[in-house]
Protein backbone atom coordinates (compact mmCIF):
# COMPACT_ATOMS: atom_id res chain seq x y z
CA UNK A 1 0.00 0.00 0.00
CA UNK A 2 1.10 3.28 -0.91
CA UNK A 3 2.02 5.85 1.55
CA UNK A 4 -0.85 8.42 0.32
CA UNK A 5 -3.48 5.54 0.51
CA UNK A 6 -1.97 4.63 3.95
CA UNK A 7 -2.76 8.14 5.25
CA UNK A 8 -5.90 7.81 3.81
CA UNK A 9 -7.10 4.68 5.42
CA UNK A 10 -5.54 6.42 8.93
CA UNK A 11 -8.53 9.01 8.80
CA UNK A 12 -11.04 6.49 8.76
CA UNK A 13 -10.40 6.31 12.64
CA UNK A 14 -10.91 9.86 13.48
CA UNK A 15 -14.06 10.17 11.50
CA UNK A 16 -15.67 7.21 13.38
CA UNK A 17 -14.23 8.69 16.66
CA UNK A 18 -16.09 12.00 16.04
CA UNK A 19 -19.17 10.24 15.17
CA UNK A 20 -19.04 7.93 18.07
CA UNK A 21 -18.17 10.92 20.60
CA UNK A 22 -20.92 12.88 19.71
CA UNK A 23 -23.58 9.71 19.40
CA UNK A 24 -22.38 8.92 22.94
CA UNK A 25 -22.58 13.13 23.90
CA UNK A 26 -26.57 12.65 22.77
CA UNK A 27 -27.18 9.71 24.18
CA UNK A 28 -25.77 11.05 27.73
CA UNK A 29 -27.88 14.44 27.67
CA UNK A 30 -31.18 13.47 25.82
CA UNK A 31 -31.06 9.36 25.88
CA UNK A 32 -31.62 8.98 22.43
CA UNK A 33 -29.67 8.89 19.22
CA UNK A 34 -30.28 10.96 16.54
CA UNK A 35 -28.41 11.71 12.98
CA UNK A 36 -26.23 14.87 13.87
CA UNK A 37 -23.61 12.59 14.78
CA UNK A 38 -23.14 11.44 11.64
CA UNK A 39 -23.60 14.13 10.17
CA UNK A 40 -20.50 15.71 12.17
CA UNK A 41 -18.45 12.88 11.14
CA UNK A 42 -19.41 13.23 7.32
CA UNK A 43 -18.52 17.31 7.67
CA UNK A 44 -14.97 16.29 9.41
CA UNK A 45 -14.09 13.28 7.37
CA UNK A 46 -15.12 15.43 4.30
CA UNK A 47 -12.44 18.31 5.63
CA UNK A 48 -9.76 15.53 6.45
CA UNK A 49 -10.07 14.20 3.20
CA UNK A 50 -9.85 17.79 1.35
CA UNK A 51 -6.77 17.92 3.00
CA UNK A 52 -5.47 14.79 2.58
CA UNK A 53 -6.10 15.59 -1.58
CA UNK A 54 -3.91 18.38 -1.11
CA UNK A 55 -1.27 16.57 0.50
CA UNK A 56 -1.30 14.11 -2.21
CA UNK A 57 -0.94 16.27 -4.66
CA UNK A 58 1.49 19.07 -3.40
CA UNK A 59 3.41 16.82 -0.72
CA UNK A 60 3.32 13.24 -2.62
CA UNK A 61 6.54 12.22 -0.28
CA UNK A 62 5.07 13.26 3.13
CA UNK A 63 5.34 11.05 6.27
CA UNK A 64 1.55 9.26 5.52
CA UNK A 65 0.78 8.97 9.47
CA UNK A 66 1.25 12.67 10.79
CA UNK A 67 -1.71 13.85 9.48
CA UNK A 68 -4.20 11.08 10.66
CA UNK A 69 -2.57 11.36 13.88
CA UNK A 70 -3.52 15.25 13.92
CA UNK A 71 -6.99 14.21 13.07
CA UNK A 72 -7.71 11.64 15.74
CA UNK A 73 -6.12 14.13 18.50
CA UNK A 74 -8.58 16.94 16.83
CA UNK A 75 -11.42 14.69 16.34
CA UNK A 76 -11.20 13.51 20.22
CA UNK A 77 -11.13 17.41 21.09
CA UNK A 78 -14.10 18.46 19.51
CA UNK A 79 -15.84 15.77 20.78
CA UNK A 80 -14.59 16.56 24.65
CA UNK A 81 -15.22 20.66 24.37
CA UNK A 82 -18.75 19.62 23.14
CA UNK A 83 -19.34 17.49 26.11
CA UNK A 84 -18.18 20.63 27.57
CA UNK A 85 -19.46 23.23 26.57
CA UNK A 86 -21.40 23.27 22.85
CA UNK A 87 -20.88 27.10 22.33
CA UNK A 88 -16.61 26.34 22.61
CA UNK A 89 -17.13 23.20 20.46
CA UNK A 90 -18.78 25.47 17.80
CA UNK A 91 -16.17 28.08 17.56
CA UNK A 92 -13.17 25.34 17.53
CA UNK A 93 -14.69 23.50 15.11
CA UNK A 94 -14.60 27.17 13.19
CA UNK A 95 -10.77 27.25 14.12
CA UNK A 96 -9.83 24.09 12.64
CA UNK A 97 -11.46 24.97 9.64
CA UNK A 98 -9.09 27.92 9.55
CA UNK A 99 -6.19 25.72 11.17
CA UNK A 100 -6.95 23.16 8.08
CA UNK A 101 -6.56 27.06 5.50
CA UNK A 102 -3.43 28.29 7.45
CA UNK A 103 -2.19 24.63 7.14
CA UNK A 104 -2.73 24.71 3.26
CA UNK A 105 -1.30 28.01 2.63
CA UNK A 106 2.12 27.34 4.61
CA UNK A 107 2.74 24.08 2.27
CA UNK A 108 1.73 26.39 -0.89
CA UNK A 109 3.88 29.73 0.39
CA UNK A 110 6.66 28.01 1.59
CA UNK A 111 7.24 24.41 -0.64
CA UNK A 112 11.35 25.56 -0.50
CA UNK A 113 10.77 25.77 3.09
CA UNK A 114 14.82 26.54 3.29
CA UNK A 115 14.31 30.20 1.85
CA UNK A 116 12.92 30.73 5.29
CA UNK A 117 17.04 31.26 6.51
CA UNK A 118 17.22 34.26 4.84
CA UNK A 119 14.62 36.35 6.94
CA UNK A 120 16.24 34.61 10.23
CA UNK A 121 16.43 37.77 11.99
CA UNK A 122 13.01 39.00 11.04
CA UNK A 123 11.27 35.77 11.68
CA UNK A 124 13.00 35.81 15.62
CA UNK A 125 12.41 39.69 15.50
CA UNK A 126 8.69 39.13 15.22
CA UNK A 127 8.30 36.23 17.44
CA UNK A 128 9.63 38.36 20.08
CA UNK A 129 6.95 40.88 19.87
CA UNK A 130 4.26 38.49 20.35
CA UNK A 131 5.62 37.24 23.38
CA UNK A 132 5.91 40.42 24.66
CA UNK A 133 1.76 41.37 23.51
CA UNK A 134 0.17 39.94 26.30
CA UNK A 135 2.26 42.16 28.67
CA UNK A 136 1.53 45.51 27.09
CA UNK A 137 -1.34 47.53 28.32
CA UNK A 138 -4.71 47.69 26.93
CA UNK A 139 -4.59 44.72 25.15
CA UNK A 140 -2.80 42.09 27.36
CA UNK A 141 -4.81 39.75 29.47
CA UNK A 142 -4.22 38.16 32.88
CA UNK A 143 -5.31 34.31 33.42
CA UNK A 144 -4.50 32.52 36.91
CA UNK A 145 -1.64 35.29 37.76
CA UNK A 146 -0.13 34.38 34.29
CA UNK A 147 -0.14 36.74 31.15
CA UNK A 148 -0.84 34.56 28.39
CA UNK A 149 -3.21 36.11 25.82
CA UNK A 150 -4.27 39.50 24.30
CA UNK A 151 -7.66 40.60 24.13
CA UNK A 152 -9.33 40.55 20.89
CA UNK A 153 -13.12 41.64 20.82
CA UNK A 154 -15.51 38.79 19.67
CA UNK A 155 -12.98 36.11 20.72
CA UNK A 156 -12.27 34.67 24.06
CA UNK A 157 -8.66 35.87 24.17
CA UNK A 158 -5.69 34.54 21.92
CA UNK A 159 -2.38 33.84 22.92
CA UNK A 160 0.70 34.93 20.46
CA UNK A 161 3.24 32.72 22.10
CA UNK A 162 1.83 29.88 19.91
CA UNK A 163 3.46 31.63 16.89
CA UNK A 164 6.66 32.73 18.99
CA UNK A 165 7.50 29.10 19.05
CA UNK A 166 7.39 28.11 15.75
CA UNK A 167 9.32 31.38 14.71
CA UNK A 168 12.21 30.66 17.57
CA UNK A 169 12.89 27.23 16.39
CA UNK A 170 13.07 28.60 12.82
CA UNK A 171 15.63 30.82 13.52
CA UNK A 172 17.46 28.53 16.12
CA UNK A 173 17.83 26.21 13.45
CA UNK A 174 19.03 28.78 11.09
CA UNK A 175 21.83 30.16 13.04
CA UNK A 176 23.11 26.57 14.64
CA UNK A 177 23.48 24.90 10.78
CA UNK A 178 25.82 28.23 10.43
CA UNK A 179 27.53 28.21 14.03
CA UNK A 180 27.73 24.67 14.88
CA UNK A 181 31.25 23.58 13.64
CA UNK A 182 32.65 26.42 15.09
CA UNK A 183 30.96 26.18 18.51
CA UNK A 184 31.88 22.17 18.93
CA UNK A 185 35.81 22.85 17.09
CA UNK A 186 35.77 26.09 19.27
CA UNK A 187 34.79 24.12 22.57
CA UNK A 188 37.23 24.22 25.59
CA UNK A 189 36.99 22.24 28.54
CA UNK A 190 37.24 24.28 31.99
CA UNK A 191 37.08 21.98 35.07
CA UNK A 192 36.55 19.07 33.04
CA UNK A 193 33.47 20.01 31.35
CA UNK A 194 33.26 21.00 28.00
CA UNK A 195 31.93 24.22 26.97
CA UNK A 196 31.49 26.08 23.76
CA UNK A 197 33.50 29.66 23.04
CA UNK A 198 31.44 32.11 24.45
CA UNK A 199 30.68 34.53 21.28
CA UNK A 200 29.18 31.12 19.51
CA UNK A 201 26.80 30.84 22.74
CA UNK A 202 25.62 34.21 22.69
CA UNK A 203 22.01 33.57 21.02
CA UNK A 204 22.00 30.58 23.45
CA UNK A 205 22.29 33.01 26.25
CA UNK A 206 19.70 35.76 24.61
CA UNK A 207 17.22 32.43 24.85
CA UNK A 208 18.35 31.18 28.06
CA UNK A 209 17.52 34.66 29.09
CA UNK A 210 14.22 34.89 27.32
CA UNK A 211 12.92 32.15 29.41
CA UNK A 212 14.03 33.92 32.56
CA UNK A 213 11.98 37.04 31.18
CA UNK A 214 9.07 35.01 30.32
CA UNK A 215 9.03 33.44 33.60
CA UNK A 216 9.55 36.60 35.41
CA UNK A 217 7.77 39.04 33.54
CA UNK A 218 4.60 37.03 32.33
CA UNK A 219 4.94 34.24 35.19
CA UNK A 220 4.63 31.70 32.50
CA UNK A 221 6.49 28.42 33.51
CA UNK A 222 5.78 26.09 31.31
CA UNK A 223 6.25 28.59 27.94
CA UNK A 224 9.69 29.18 29.55
CA UNK A 225 10.54 25.44 30.02
CA UNK A 226 8.91 24.72 26.88
CA UNK A 227 11.00 27.25 24.66
CA UNK A 228 13.88 26.38 26.18
CA UNK A 229 13.84 22.50 26.25
CA UNK A 230 13.77 23.25 22.06
CA UNK A 231 16.42 25.05 21.94
CA UNK A 232 18.74 22.17 24.08
CA UNK A 233 17.42 19.84 22.14
CA UNK A 234 18.31 21.39 18.58
CA UNK A 235 21.40 22.31 20.72
CA UNK A 236 22.22 18.65 21.38
CA UNK A 237 21.70 17.52 17.44
CA UNK A 238 23.58 20.33 16.36
CA UNK A 239 26.76 19.35 18.08
CA UNK A 240 26.59 16.13 19.74
CA UNK A 241 27.65 17.10 22.98
CA UNK A 242 25.91 16.42 25.99
CA UNK A 243 27.85 18.64 28.44
CA UNK A 244 26.20 21.65 26.59
CA UNK A 245 22.69 20.40 27.66
CA UNK A 246 24.01 19.96 31.01
CA UNK A 247 25.54 23.54 31.52
CA UNK A 248 22.14 24.40 29.53
CA UNK A 249 19.62 22.88 32.47
CA UNK A 250 21.64 23.99 35.01
CA UNK A 251 21.83 27.38 34.24
CA UNK A 252 17.94 26.96 33.48
CA UNK A 253 17.72 25.53 37.21
CA UNK A 254 19.56 28.06 38.89
CA UNK A 255 17.68 30.63 37.21
CA UNK A 256 14.07 29.37 37.89
CA UNK A 257 15.62 28.86 41.66
CA UNK A 258 16.90 32.50 42.05
CA UNK A 259 13.23 33.68 40.33
CA UNK A 260 11.24 31.35 42.57
CA UNK A 261 12.85 32.23 45.48
CA UNK A 262 12.98 35.86 45.06
CA UNK A 263 10.04 37.38 43.03
CA UNK A 264 6.93 37.09 44.79
CA UNK A 265 4.46 36.19 42.07
CA UNK A 266 6.93 33.89 40.62
CA UNK A 267 6.82 32.21 44.11
CA UNK A 268 3.34 32.27 44.61
CA UNK A 269 3.20 29.72 41.49
CA UNK A 270 5.46 27.50 42.90
CA UNK A 271 3.82 27.32 46.72
CA UNK A 272 0.33 26.86 44.56
CA UNK A 273 2.59 23.82 43.25
CA UNK A 274 3.92 22.20 46.35
CA UNK A 275 0.80 22.68 48.83
CA UNK A 276 -2.44 22.34 46.37
CA UNK A 277 -4.25 21.00 49.44
CA UNK A 278 -2.85 23.53 51.96
CA UNK A 279 -6.56 25.84 52.25
CA UNK A 280 -10.02 24.11 51.48
CA UNK A 281 -10.79 23.46 48.33
CA UNK A 282 -14.04 25.29 48.53
CA UNK A 283 -11.99 28.84 49.11
CA UNK A 284 -11.30 29.53 45.27
CA UNK A 285 -9.00 32.49 46.87
CA UNK A 286 -6.61 30.28 48.35
CA UNK A 287 -4.37 27.50 47.46
CA UNK A 288 -4.70 26.07 44.39
CA UNK A 289 -8.12 25.32 43.98
CA UNK A 290 -7.83 24.44 40.35
CA UNK A 291 -5.21 21.96 40.69
CA UNK A 292 -6.32 20.40 43.78
CA UNK A 293 -9.66 19.92 42.24
CA UNK A 294 -7.99 18.39 39.42
CA UNK A 295 -6.42 15.85 41.34
CA UNK A 296 -9.22 14.76 43.27
CA UNK A 297 -11.16 14.50 39.52
CA UNK A 298 -8.16 11.95 37.71
CA UNK A 299 -8.23 10.02 41.10
CA UNK A 300 -11.71 9.50 41.29
CA UNK A 301 -11.12 7.63 37.22
CA UNK A 302 -9.35 5.38 38.39
CA UNK A 303 -8.71 2.88 35.61
CA UNK A 304 -11.30 2.80 33.56
CA UNK A 305 -13.06 5.82 34.48
CA UNK A 306 -16.71 6.85 35.56
CA UNK A 307 -17.77 6.75 31.96
CA UNK A 308 -17.87 9.28 29.36
CA UNK A 309 -19.82 12.51 30.72
CA UNK A 310 -20.07 11.46 34.15
CA UNK A 311 -17.50 13.66 35.88
CA UNK A 312 -18.96 16.49 37.94
CA UNK A 313 -17.46 19.70 36.54
CA UNK A 314 -19.32 22.34 38.57
CA UNK A 315 -20.87 22.73 42.19
CA UNK A 316 -24.34 22.36 43.14
CA UNK A 317 -24.55 26.16 43.16
CA UNK A 318 -23.26 26.32 39.76
CA UNK A 319 -19.62 27.28 40.28
CA UNK A 320 -16.91 25.64 38.39
CA UNK A 321 -15.75 22.79 40.34
CA UNK A 322 -12.31 22.52 37.73
CA UNK A 323 -11.58 25.23 36.39
CA UNK A 324 -11.20 26.14 32.80
CA UNK A 325 -11.78 22.35 32.26
CA UNK A 326 -12.33 22.63 28.33
CA UNK A 327 -8.31 24.49 28.44
CA UNK A 328 -6.04 23.91 31.27
CA UNK A 329 -7.95 21.08 32.84
CA UNK A 330 -8.53 19.35 29.81
CA UNK A 331 -6.66 16.43 30.41
CA UNK A 332 -8.11 15.79 34.05
CA UNK A 333 -11.52 15.66 32.21
CA UNK A 334 -10.11 13.16 30.15
CA UNK A 335 -8.66 11.04 33.14
CA UNK A 336 -11.59 11.38 34.91
CA UNK A 337 -14.15 10.36 32.43
CA UNK A 338 -12.52 7.51 30.44
CA UNK A 339 -9.88 6.68 33.70
CA UNK A 340 -6.04 5.75 33.29
CA UNK A 341 -7.19 3.97 30.09
CA UNK A 342 -8.13 6.79 27.83
CA UNK A 343 -5.38 8.95 29.58
CA UNK A 344 -2.64 6.69 28.23
CA UNK A 345 -4.60 6.32 24.64
CA UNK A 346 -4.58 9.84 24.38
CA UNK A 347 -0.57 10.17 25.23
CA UNK A 348 0.35 7.50 23.05
CA UNK A 349 -1.10 9.21 19.93
CA UNK A 350 1.19 11.91 21.29
CA UNK A 351 4.12 10.04 21.22
CA UNK A 352 3.67 8.41 18.31
CA UNK A 353 3.49 11.78 16.57
CA UNK A 354 6.83 12.97 18.64
CA UNK A 355 7.99 9.63 16.98
CA UNK A 356 7.89 10.13 13.24
CA UNK A 357 8.56 13.87 13.96
CA UNK A 358 12.11 12.66 14.80
CA UNK A 359 11.86 10.10 12.38
CA UNK A 360 11.52 13.04 9.83
CA UNK A 361 14.54 14.87 11.23
CA UNK A 362 16.71 11.53 10.87
CA UNK A 363 15.47 11.03 7.48
CA UNK A 364 16.19 14.75 6.52
CA UNK A 365 19.35 14.96 4.04
CA UNK A 366 20.14 19.01 5.35
CA UNK A 367 21.18 20.39 8.59
CA UNK A 368 18.76 23.08 8.73
CA UNK A 369 15.88 20.36 7.65
CA UNK A 370 17.28 17.86 10.48
CA UNK A 371 17.23 21.12 13.05
CA UNK A 372 13.78 22.10 11.81
CA UNK A 373 12.17 19.32 12.41
CA UNK A 374 13.96 18.36 15.75
CA UNK A 375 12.89 21.50 16.83
CA UNK A 376 9.15 21.23 15.83
CA UNK A 377 9.08 18.25 17.16
CA UNK A 378 10.92 18.60 20.71
CA UNK A 379 8.58 22.31 21.49
CA UNK A 380 5.30 19.96 20.50
CA UNK A 381 6.39 17.09 23.15
CA UNK A 382 7.47 19.58 25.73
CA UNK A 383 4.16 21.54 25.16
CA UNK A 384 2.45 18.18 26.17
CA UNK A 385 4.72 17.55 28.80
CA UNK A 386 4.15 20.96 30.41
CA UNK A 387 0.57 21.00 30.71
CA UNK A 388 0.33 17.29 31.50
CA UNK A 389 3.01 17.26 34.10
CA UNK A 390 0.97 20.45 35.60
CA UNK A 391 -2.26 18.78 35.65
CA UNK A 392 -0.57 15.97 37.00
CA UNK A 393 1.27 17.99 39.59
CA UNK A 394 5.02 16.44 38.59
CA UNK A 395 5.93 20.23 37.75
CA UNK A 396 3.61 23.87 38.21
CA UNK A 397 0.75 24.18 36.81
CA UNK A 398 0.36 26.56 33.78
CA UNK A 399 -1.34 27.52 30.80
CA UNK A 400 -0.29 25.77 28.18
CA UNK A 401 -2.95 24.04 25.85
CA UNK A 402 -3.16 20.49 25.26
CA UNK A 403 -2.10 20.55 21.31
CA UNK A 404 -5.11 19.71 18.65
CA UNK A 405 -7.48 18.82 22.12
CA UNK A 406 -7.42 22.16 24.54
CA UNK A 407 -10.20 24.67 22.93
CA UNK A 408 -8.17 27.49 21.92
CA UNK A 409 -7.95 28.85 18.37
CA UNK A 410 -4.48 30.08 18.48
CA UNK A 411 -3.23 27.14 19.67
CA UNK A 412 -4.87 24.67 16.48
CA UNK A 413 -3.94 27.35 14.08
CA UNK A 414 -0.21 27.92 15.11
CA UNK A 415 0.25 23.66 15.60
CA UNK A 416 -1.43 23.42 11.77
CA UNK A 417 1.37 25.82 10.66
CA UNK A 418 4.17 23.26 12.94
CA UNK A 419 2.81 20.02 11.18
CA UNK A 420 2.82 21.51 7.49
CA UNK A 421 6.67 22.76 7.66
CA UNK A 422 6.89 19.26 9.57
CA UNK A 423 5.29 17.44 6.65
CA UNK A 424 7.43 19.83 4.26
CA UNK A 425 10.46 18.71 5.56
CA UNK A 426 9.49 14.85 5.13
CA UNK A 427 8.62 15.37 2.00
CA UNK A 428 11.88 16.78 0.79
CA UNK A 429 13.31 13.90 2.87
CA UNK A 430 11.61 11.03 1.37
CA UNK A 431 11.86 12.22 -1.75
CA UNK A 432 13.34 10.05 -4.34
CA UNK A 433 16.81 10.93 -5.44
CA UNK A 434 17.53 11.90 -9.24
CA UNK A 435 20.70 10.68 -10.31
CA UNK A 436 22.22 12.11 -13.29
Amino acid sequence: MSARNRELMGLLPASLLITAGFAGVFIQRKSELTNASLTYGAIFLGLCLAAHVFIRITLPYADPYLFPLVSVLASFGLVMIYRISSDDARQQAQWFVIGLLLFAATVIAFRDYRKLEQYRYVIVSISLLLLILPRLPGIGEQVNGAYLGIKIPGTSGFQPTEFSKVGLVVFLASYLRDTRQVMVQGARRVLGVTLPPLKHFGPVLVIWGIAMLILFVLSDIGSSLMFYGALLAMLYVATGRLSFVVVGLIAFGLGAWFLGTHISHVHARFEDWQHPFQASIYNANLGSYQLANGLFAQAAGGVFGQGFGQSILTTAGGAPLIPEPQTDMIYAVITSELGLFGAVGVLLTYLLFVYRGFKVAILARDSFSKLLATGLSAVFALQVFVIVGGVTKAIPLTGVTLPFISYGGASIVANFVLVALLLLVSDRARRPVVRR
